[in-house]
């Protein structure tokens, strides 16, 4: 299993405005990119009427004032650390600073003080980049699942051996704790939180606002290496992918991918998880569900009709898929985005077509 595809509990907002408070800790050192698109991406999140924010992000440090960058510009910080105590979710990007004392495996005291004032359970957490250091020190990390950018996987690994390491990912969810690689894998990890907190359609408007790809499989490759293609090879399976989304209710085999790209079945396969860094059954099945999910938070299709046009078939196979991949029913699911279903207005007996 490449990532949860949602937290154990949805995180909850404590604001009376109702918006979800993100609280971002940087420390000297940070990447203005980084720290940037949590802003940019949270606060372009609306609610259906495109009137009302759903989150409040603020920024705070260990000492209020001025930040250094990796840049050639400071950052000035007015939040101290006690906003960590108020917050529903705390986003920790990286840092280049040389001396940090996490690059030890370690935490210095004044940031140990720091995450002491979150609120655990409940609060969640997240890391950009290296600052899974931070979550990895602090113990939090200990026998659960994390990545990080690939550069620095091998330190890592010395330093945080009981951490569960996936270093060919882009992000990945344990329960509260989210990770994720570089600084676009950051784009892509909020964006999923956006996904998971309020439904596709809103993740979907963070990410046409913002110019992104509105979806990254937490389990699609961080980086990718090909052999150089010879002798006429192709070495992309892109126009494959591409016609399986446009497909995705009709019953699809590896023989039928493998020809859209003039493949055997075996070369295909293995070009596709160089690229996508899943099979093409996992990835397949990923996309079902996320058109399912998608048709569920979208439309008022019964369950069985959801199942066909996302390719699962029937009800059962879609209830099926979903229970493994996010812990949930159909109807369960629905519900958490649109609502409890109206009572059917079908004759006695046909009212299993709402059930999941």
């Amino acid at each position: 299993m490449t990532v949860s595809s949602a937290p154990s509990a949805r995180a909850t907002s404590f604001q009376q405005d109702g918006r979800h408070r993100v609280a971002v800790l940087v420390r000297h050192g940070v990447m203005p990119l980084e720290l940037g698109l949590v802003h940019q991406l949270f606060s372009a999140a609306r609610s259906p009427d495109g009137d009302s924010p759903l989150y409040e992000v603020i920024t705070c440090t260990l000492a209020p004032g001025p930040v250094r960058t990796n840049a050639d510009f400071p950052v000035h910080v007015a939040h101290g650390p006690d906003t960590l105590a108020e917050a529903d979710t705390v986003i920790i990007p990286a840092t280049h600073e040389e001396d940090e004392p996490e690059s030890e495996g370690r935490l210095g005291d004044a940031l140990a003080r720091a995450l002491g004032r979150i609120r655990r359970p409940g609060t969640r957490v997240a890391s950009i980049c290296t600052g899974a250091f931070v979550l990895a020190a602090a113990g939090w990390l200990d026998g659960r699942r994390a990545t990080t950018h690939w550069k620095s996987t091998d330190r890592f690994r010395c330093l945080f051996p009981a951490v569960d390491l996936d270093p060919d990912v882009l992000y990945t969810g344990d329960g509260d704790l989210f990770t994720s690689a570089g600084e676009a894998a950051g784009i892509d990890l909020c964006l999923h939180l956006i996904r998971y907190d309020h439904g596709a359609a809103v993740a979907n408007d963070v990410a046409r606002s913002t110019v992104v790809p509105p979806h990254r499989e937490g389990g699609q490759a961080q980086f990718i290496v090909r052999p150089v293609a010879g002798g006429g090879a192709r070495s992309s399976t892109g126009a494959a992918r591409a016609w399986a989304l446009r497909n995705l209710d009709r019953p699809l085999s590896l023989r039928q991918l493998a020809e859209r790209e003039s493949m055997s079945v075996r070369t295909f396969t293995r070009r596709f998880r160089e690229e996508v860094g899943l099979t093409p059954v996992q990835w397949l099945t990923g996309q079902r569900i996320e058109r399912a999910r998608q048709l569920l938070e979208e439309t008022d299709m019964p369950v069985d009709k959801v199942a066909a046009d996302a390719g699962f078939g029937t009800g059962a196979s879609l209830r099926q898929h979903l229970q493994a991949a996010l812990g949930v029913s159909p109807s369960a699911y629905r519900a958490t985005f649109r609502g409890p279903a109206p009572p059917p207005s079908q004759p006695p007996g046909a009212e299993g077509v709402f059930m999941s």
